[in-house]
């Protein structure tokens, strides 16, 4: 299956880069950033099954081959991949998968299986499970959206990522519905990543306001990335590329082009 994307025109042999949103998102995410990437790289930003434009089939699938999937399909031979968030964990998952789509990461905030949640995590997952037990979806997008989003974020921010994340829980939801009433369901595949074998350059980026367990899987992923840099952003919560935009764009075009000044906050 191939996913649903945005492709910017492609500025001659300009460098690609592949832009993964968030679970509570979708590619809309990037929106406020993507158009200040494009003349300087080839900017790629999919909807992962399940989110914006992407459904999600009853069949057995790594987020990680649907991706390099998408880059043979586009006539990409490598990129450069910020992932936010659950995007973070998917490009962890394609460099370990298909080492050789991946030139360098750039991860804001990302998840990362095996690494136990921290009593805040766990309480925001255990509210959602909650609400969406008793049929409150509205209220499960209330939640994530003063979870995740920064006290900054713009109303028209909240509320752009509320229709992201409700679009999200309506179309996971159906799919579980149909799988109760088939047997017949979506059967994601777990990928695991080595973290001491990733082996291009990567930074991690960091909200001071995110939860507890994010900070610490970004912690985890710069002490065992070899050459791995960390930086935490004083201002940021979870979605740092929806709460300041143009920071965020800052400090992708100083990382993707490799300047001496790169990850100042």
């Amino acid at each position: 299956m191939l996913l649903a994307h945005d492709d910017a025109p492609d500025n001659g042999a300009a460098p690609a880069v592949l832009l993964l949103h968030a679970g509570v998102a979708d590619r809309r995410m990037w929106s406020p950033v993507a158009g200040h990437l494009t003349h300087a790289f080839h900017v790629i930003s999919p909807d992962l099954r399940g989110y914006g434009d992407t459904p999600l089939p009853p069949e057995e699938y790594a987020d990680a081959d649907d991706v390099a999937a998408l880059l043979d399909h586009l006539g990409i031979q490598d990129a450069a991949v910020v992932g936010a968030s659950y995007g973070g964990r998917v490009a962890l998952e394609l460099t370990a998968r298909h080492p050789a789509r991946v030139r360098q990461l750039v991860l804001l905030n990302p998840a990362l299986r095996g690494i136990a949640p921290t009593a805040d995590a766990r309480a925001v997952d255990e509210a959602e499970t909650a609400l969406l037990d008793a049929g409150d979806v509205e209220g499960a997008v209330r939640l994530n959206i003063t979870t995740y989003l920064g006290a900054g974020a713009s109303l028209s921010t909240r509320e752009a990522l509320a229709g992201m994340q409700r679009h999200a829980f309506e179309v996971q939801l159906a799919a579980d519905e149909d799988a109760e009433r088939t047997g017949e369901g979506p059967r994601p595949v777990s990928v695991d990543v080595d973290l001491a074998r990733i082996a291009v350059p990567t930074l991690v980026v960091s909200g001071a306001h995110d939860l507890d367990h994010f900070r610490e899987v970004a912690r985890h992923i710069a002490r065992t990335v070899p050459g791995a840099e960390h930086v935490e952003l004083p201002w940021a919560a979870h979605l740092p590329s929806l709460e300041r935009p143009g920071a965020v764009v800052t400090l992708l075009l100083d990382a993707l082009r490799d300047d001496p000044d790169v990850h100042a906050p």
